[in-house]
């Protein structure tokens, strides 16, 4: 019997490999049966919160404007019970017998769509995305600033877009608690007289106390006294070497890693896994990146793998539902998060998806059983789509300082992660932890949030971040 799913979205039920396109179509699944070495039980239905992507060109450099929400399909008709799997056959066989029979049930049912069921009304957009919409607001210092760092980085006038200018503005608001105490020390301590070694020891305490790291903190003054010694340096020249220095910290690992600009891949299965501990922001981040990646042109489809946390799956629904993306999910209690990653990159293949989203759930690195349920997420990844290119994204709260920096330390070892989303930075002073973060544990930083709305999370642009951080 199909279970109806909270007023907010429409939804259907549907096989764990079979997805339910935007007219509540079901298709036929690629997907073998999981093994049983990797322990994943077969799941007796899946959600689908049914959504279509727009189609476009433009990168995640270019975002289009926002894609609104998609008609709502109406609920799939209940399937008849399954006969019983023939006596004597294996528990996998049965499974595989029982999966098989849902997809023909499925598939008959689309037929009887197909033919003429009524479609629900379209759904009203969100109030919220529309809210979020960019607006070229007043001729201010802010908007002054905002063009002259993209004109810094050799933009043209026809190759600026109102939501660059917009975001510019939204980041440097977004860092300013980490500014005023920051720069204000800074420029109390430069005055206008040249840079002396007892400067520069000021210098040190103020970096710390942004949370850049004992590390890159050394690194940065080291190479500001062997500038001493070779010059004289005034304030201005001492501020601009400053800027190069901390740029030089934050694309070390991002040329590493030989991938400028982290974007799916066209043409190819794109996997990324929200992983981090409770409380960062993964969910909101995910809701985002799917809005950013609908936005850029890409089909997306998110995994709501967070099976552990209350409402959970409800929050992941809203989500999808802003940008009009599709949300696979079990609504049994405490489901294995990999089998709701099977379905959903099963249902990735049958559409031809190009990103998948996966939602986990929290955990702390020191938990050996849940940094293994994480693995086995991979596996099942590996296995399916061995093809797939496949992002581990640890998300970090700004916040927290120095515990995030030992966070990404901890998760880099056990979960193989591939970059870092830092979040919350307009709420923190402590936005120097990115600093830390890339030079210490050698992470790229791939987005940056710095704000609640959806608009709010950006691919990370080293010279933007450093030029609001110190900007005067």
């Amino acid at each position: 019997m199909a279970q109806e799913l909270p007023p907010q979205e429409s939804s259907a039920r549907a096989s764990a490999t079979t997805p339910i396109d935007a007219g509540g179509s079901a298709t036929g699944s690629a997907a073998s049966t999981p093994s049983e070495a990797d322990g994943i039980a077969p799941v007796p239905s899946a959600t689908v919160s049914s959504a279509s992507a727009p189609s476009a060109s433009s990168s995640f450099e270019e975002p289009d404007v926002a894609a609104s929400s998609p008609d709502n399909s109406p609920s799939a008709p209940a399937p008849q019970a399954s006969p019983a799997p023939a006596a004597g056959l294996s528990l996998l066989e049965q499974a595989a017998a029982q999966r098989r029979q849902r997809q023909q049930e499925l598939i008959a049912s689309t037929e009887l769509t197909d033919t003429g069921t009524p479609t629900a009304a379209p759904a009203q957009p969100s109030p919220q995305a529309d809210a979020a919409e960019p607006s070229l607001g007043a001729f201010d210092d802010t908007f002054t600033w905002s063009a002259e760092v993209l004109a810094a980085q050799g933009r043209q006038l026809d190759d600026i877009s109102l939501e660059e200018i917009d975001w510019l503005g939204r980041l440097r608001r977004g860092l300013e608690k980490t500014r005023r105490g920051f720069v204000t020390q800074l420029l109390d301590r430069l005055g206008d007289d040249p840079l002396t070694p007892e400067v520069l020891d000021d210098f040190e305490t103020t970096l710390l106390r942004a949370d850049v790291g004992v590390q890159a903190t050394d690194q940065v003054l080291e190479a500001l006294r062997q500038r001493l010694n070779e010059e004289v340096v005034d304030p201005a020249e001492g501020i601009r070497f400053l800027k190069e220095q901390l740029r030089g910290l934050l694309d070390e690992p991002i040329t590493a890693s030989g991938v400028p600009l982290l974007a799916p891949e066209r043409e190819r299965l794109n996997v990324w896994l929200m992983v981090g501990v409770n409380g960062v922001g993964k969910t909101t981040t995910l809701g985002k990146l799917a809005n950013l990646a609908v936005r850029s042109g890409y089909s997306c489809l998110i995994a709501a793998a967070d099976t552990f946390r209350a409402a959970a799956v409800q929050q992941v629904q809203i989500w999808g539902e802003r940008s009009g993306v599709a949300v696979i999910a079990n609504p049994s209690a405490n489901a294995d998060p990999a089998a709701v990653v099977y379905d959903a990159i099963g249902a990735a293949q049958s559409k031809g998806t190009e990103l998948v989203l996966v939602d986990t759930a929290g955990r702390l690195q020191t938990k050996h059983n849940l940094m293994e349920e994480l693995a086995k997420v991979r596996r099942i990844i590996d296995k399916l789509a061995p093809d797939a290119a496949v992002e581990s994204l640890l998300v970090l709260d700004a916040s927290q300082g120095q515990n995030g920096l030992r966070q990404a330390m901890a998760f880099a070892k056990a979960a193989g992660l591939t970059g870092v989303v830092l979040t919350k930075l307009d709420g923190s002073a402590r936005g120097g932890v990115a600093i830390a973060v890339a030079h210490e544990a050698g992470l790229p930083i791939r987005f940056i949030g710095a704000g609640e709305g959806i608009r709010d999370l950006r691919p990370f642009n080293s010279f933007e971040f450093v030029e609001a951080l110190l900007a005067v």
